[in-house]
Formats: C-alpha cells, structure tokens, sequence
C-alpha cells in the first residue's frame, strides 16, 4: 500500500511526497519526469532524514512532517467491516453483536459509548448496552457480565473504564469471557502476546490501532529502534511488545527513566503515551523520526471557546519540523481506537460462526 494515500502534508499545500517538495513523483503524476523512488513511500531505511534534505539554492532547514491521518484510515476500515459484515450475515443468519456496559454517569464515558454504539450501527452490528449506577454494586455488575457471557448474539463484551472506586476493575475484566474479550485486557491475552509463538485471542484496541497506522502508512518496522513512552497495561506494555513481535529493538521509557530524551532521541519511531500534556519535545525526536501520539490532554486556553484545547503527550509543532510523520492530536489515534474494537468483534463473530 503507498504512503501517499494516507499521509498528508500538515501544512494544507498541495503536493505529492516526492523527496524534492516541489514536485510530483511519477506514481503520483503519470506525467511526471520524477523517478517513484524520489518518493517517501520508499523504506524509511533507505532515506535521507528530511532535515538533512537541501532545496537548490537554499540553505537546510526543518520541514514540516507528514500528517498521519488517522481519521481517514479509521473510515477505510470502518468501510471493509462494513462490507464484510453484509457478506456474512446472510450465512450466519445474524449481525456481529457488541455488548457495552457503563457504570455512572461519567460525561466522557457517556461520550465514548454513544460513539462506539454510532460506530456500531454504521457497519451493521447489533448493539446490547447496560447502564449502571454509580453506586451499583460489584456483584450486579458481574451478573450483568455473566449474561453477556453466555448471550450467543453477543460476540464482544466491553466494559467502560474507569469503573467507581469500590469496585475491584480487575475482577470485573477477568470475568469476561476469554472469546469476548475485545478490549483486549484478559490476562491470559496480554501473556500469549508477550510470548514468542502464541498468538492473543483478542489485542487492545489502542496499540493494535497504533500497529495499523505504522502498516497503512508504509511505515518499515522490522530492524528499527522504536520508542514507548508509558507503560500502562492499556498503551505502553501491549505497543512495546507488538513492536518487538514486529522484530524492533525497542525501549520503554517511564517515569524513573534517568536518560529518557536520549533514549527517544535515538528511536525510529516513538509511540508516546504518557498521559501528561506535551512530555515530549521537537528535540527529543530524531530527524526523520515517525511519532505515534497516544495522548489526549485538555489544556487552559482562554481564546479557545471552551476554555481548553486537546493536545497530545507530544509537543506537536515542535515534532512536526523534525519527524518525517506524525499523529495531530485529536485525529489520530482516537478514531482508530474504535476501528479496532469493531476489528476485533467481528474477528470474535467469526470465530464463533465458524464453530458452530
């Protein structure tokens, strides 16, 4: 798959990702006299770090990195769920089917669900959804699992995080069903993908998203040096063993890391998911860098009409003159989070079609 598709300058200008800038490759222009291999969609190995590349006539300088879009790559795959779904619902005789299960009255769970249960009805799942109060207790909320568990149209069982204080989150995430699991979060999941030679029944939806934008953009992974800032069992711990199942040399990097800017300094590609507004800065990243930003933050901003602004765990402007390709923040990421939990359901609705 070329790079051009997906990657667009940050700018808004308009030109293809021919190594000059100013103009277009022959792959991307049929008219063109500019060999393809002028274009990025070449190994990242085989390049020349944008900011050591020089125009005629002009002296060297930073320039601005491909935008990774990650909200286009979600709607292509949102796209080829759909259409795979309306080929085998007419042999299965039914829709792949999400169960959701908020606890409280959280406005940005509330968000997060009402747009995974939109995600649903656009590629023709079923939704089941519970909502529980916020004082509901641990033993309803596991009955409400149990019957997930065993409802044959429910091909995916998802519990909102964070869950209230008194409940045990781990207890409830064990209680699913290992062929449910589409968060990706069991136990025995997260051990077969750090195990060379098992294969996860399910992986979390985040760091499963973050290994499809580096595919769909064309990005080389094997033999790089890659970074994860964060070591959440959520992001960081699943990205840095998806990396090294990919066969990077990877580091990870956290809060007791005595050299962290030296260690993504020397990465090929950094994924960064700290959870703490702009950690990571344009000189952290190594020229030619590809950055996957994971976080979102809400930062003051009095000119905003909210007050706030979104910005991600990276310093983005910053990045964006030294990186050869990065996420925005938001439309990055985000969307693709969901792109892989319906990904993931319907590979369970296909399993448990299949054995039948």
């Amino acid at each position: 798959m070329q790079v051009k598709a997906f990657v667009k300058p940050v700018s808004g200008s308009v030109f293809c990702l021919a190594a000059s800038f100013s103009v277009s490759c022959r792959s991307c222009c049929p008219t063109s006299t500019v060999p393809a291999s002028r274009c990025l969609s070449v190994k990242l190995s085989n390049r020349t770090p944008r900011s050591q590349q020089q125009q005629p006539g002009e002296s060297a300088a930073p320039t601005k990195a491909g935008l990774i879009d990650g909200k286009k790559i979600a709607e292509d795959i949102r796209k080829e769920i759909a259409a795979e779904v309306q080929q085998l619902q007419k042999a299965a005789g039914r829709a792949p089917g999400l169960a959701v299960v908020l606890v409280g009255a959280r406005k940005d769970s509330e968000t997060y669900v009402r747009s995974k249960k939109k995600a649903c009805a656009e590629v023709g799942f079923e939704s089941f959804g519970t909502d529980l109060a916020e004082d509901v207790s641990q033993e309803e909320l596991l009955r409400v699992v149990a019957q997930y568990n065993a409802d044959p149209k429910v091909d995916g069982i998802l519990v909102q995080l964070p869950l209230p204080k008194h409940i045990n989150e781990q207890a409830v995430l064990d209680a699913i069903s290992l062929e449910k699991d589409v968060d990706g979060f069991h136990p025995q999941n997260i051990g077969s993908l750090a195990m060379r030679g098992r294969n996860p029944t399910f992986v979390s939806c985040t760091p499963k998203g973050c290994m499809e934008l580096l595919k769909r953009s064309g990005v080389q992974v094997a033999g790089k040096t890659a970074a994860v800032v964060g070591r959440s069992n959520i992001v960081g711990l699943p990205a840095a063993l998806l990396l090294q199942n990919a066969d990077a040399t990877v580091t990870m990097v956290h809060s007791r890391t005595p050299n962290a800017e030296e260690v993504v300094r020397a990465a090929d590609i950094v994924i960064a998911a700290c959870g703490k507004a702009e950690m990571v800065k344009g000189d952290w990243i190594k020229p030619g860098a590809v950055v996957i930003d994971v976080g979102i933050n809400a930062v003051d901003d009095a000119s905003a009409k909210r007050g706030y602004r979104l910005v991600g765990d990276v310093a983005f402007a910053e990045a964006a003159a030294v990186a050869s390709m990065i996420t925005p923040v938001p439309g990055g990421v985000g969307p693709m989070t969901i792109a892989m939990l319906l990904q993931n359901t319907l590979e369970g609705y296909k399993r448990r079609v299949a054995s039948r």
